[in-house]
């Protein structure tokens, strides 16, 4: 692994690279006392984990974790600092860890091991292919391979949330405090912890009666299933889309494919408030890539098939007013004046109906245009 170190105490970045480096896992490791260095040089050094102190003059640690990982998407974090009460808003930016100074060498030795775990996932080489496979698109679901998907039956639908939560949260601890609050608000602590206890009782049975071996670490005040235990069809999908070279026509159907390989949005038979981020991440990815693949064709003159994919992304997302004004635009040039017509009336009374508002000024005026001259684009 190749680590950063960023702390504002030169004395604690000597101590911790010492330490770092007298584990077989680390490869090398880099030193920064000021931050916006930091965040200058981690595009080229391309680190695998950053340790970092919370408490800095300039930038706190929890931005600069940010700053960090909106340059290295992949980068995992561990807070090191000697106060404890951004525990909880450092794992909710989703660190691998958080350790309290004075650092201790076995403490250190746990963290540096776990992230080696993470990393092995992380490597495709390394992935483990047996893995339990998850599906998160559109429904959720769990099976021992991609071919035969089964529908769990959980004892409580508390008992798929918390399982879906952590599945979510894969190679991180999540904290039960956050369980609490998120599916037990109005609870005591005393009783939101029976209900956990339960809950995570009744998720192991369950796995276990499906056959399906998924460990449920517990540490300490949180649990972890570890990321190489599952395979998740969004992390997939993802892979093979970021994978693909841009556009033409020797990969148009390899772009096709993974067009369709995406079969819904990320738990969307589930309302998990919680999800929604990544739901609304995952669909955009769709929808740039469907715009792509739309695009293409049209320069081909692959108009046709150019409408069908419009209408793909008008079902699935039906408030993206540029898919009606693709589709008028296409059916325009075919003549086909009706089409144009039943386009535009849609959108506008999907938008009145469900958000009272119009279309957006440039399709009125298109629409306006077109009718006046019988054919316009």
């Amino acid at each position: 692994m190749r680590v950063i170190l960023i702390d504002d105490e030169k004395l604690a970045l000597i101590q911790l690279k010492s330490m770092l480096m007298e584990q077989a896992e680390v490869e090398a490791v880099e030193t920064f006392l000021e931050p916006k260095q930091a965040i200058r040089m981690v595009n080229q050094i391309q680190p695998d984990v950053a340790f970092l102190d919370i408490h800095m003059p300039e930038i706190t640690g929890l931005e600069l974790a940010e700053l960090l990982q909106k340059a290295c998407p992949n980068l995992d974090i561990v807070f090191v600092t000697a106060y404890d009460e951004y525990a909880l808003q450092a794992f909710e930016l989703n660190a691998v860890d958080y350790v309290m100074k004075p650092i201790k060498r076995e403490r250190l030795q746990a963290t540096v091991q776990r992230l080696a775990k993470r990393r092995e996932y992380i490597n495709p080489v390394n992935m483990i292919h047996n893995a339990v496979f998850v599906r998160c698109l559109q429904t959720f679901n769990i099976s021992l391979s991609d071919e035969k998907m089964g529908s769990v039956k959980w004892r409580t639908a508390k008992a798929q949330e918390v399982f879906a939560y952590l599945i979510h949260h894969r190679g991180q601890l999540v904290r039960k405090s956050v369980l609490h609050e998120l599916l037990w608000p109005n609870f005591d602590e005393k009783k939101a912890t029976t209900h956990l206890y339960t809950t995570i009782y009744q998720i192991r049975q369950c796995l276990k009666k499906e056959g399906l071996e998924i460990p449920i670490l517990s540490m300490e005040d949180a649990y972890m299933i570890e990321a190489n235990a599952v395979s998740v069809d969004a992390d997939e999908w993802e892979r093979n889309m970021t994978r693909l070279s841009p556009i033409d026509m020797d990969n148009l159907f390899e772009h096709q494919r993974v067009l369709d390989a995406y079969r819904g949005d990320y738990l969307g038979d589930h309302d998990y408030l919680w999800a929604e981020n990544e739901r609304q991440r995952l669909r955009i990815l769709w929808l740039n890539e469907a715009l792509q693949v739309a695009e293409y064709y049209i320069q081909q003159g692959l108009r046709m098939e150019a409408m069908s994919v419009y209408h793909r992304i008008q079902a699935r997302q039906p408030y993206y007013e540029h898919s009606y004004h693709a589709l008028m635009v296409l059916y325009a040039e075919i003549g086909d004046r009706s089409a144009v017509e039943e386009q535009y009336h849609k959108l506008d009374t999907l938008l009145l109906e469900e958000l009272g508002i119009s279309p957006q000024p440039f399709i009125v005026e298109w629409y306006e245009q077109w009718i006046q001259n019988g054919s316009y684009s």
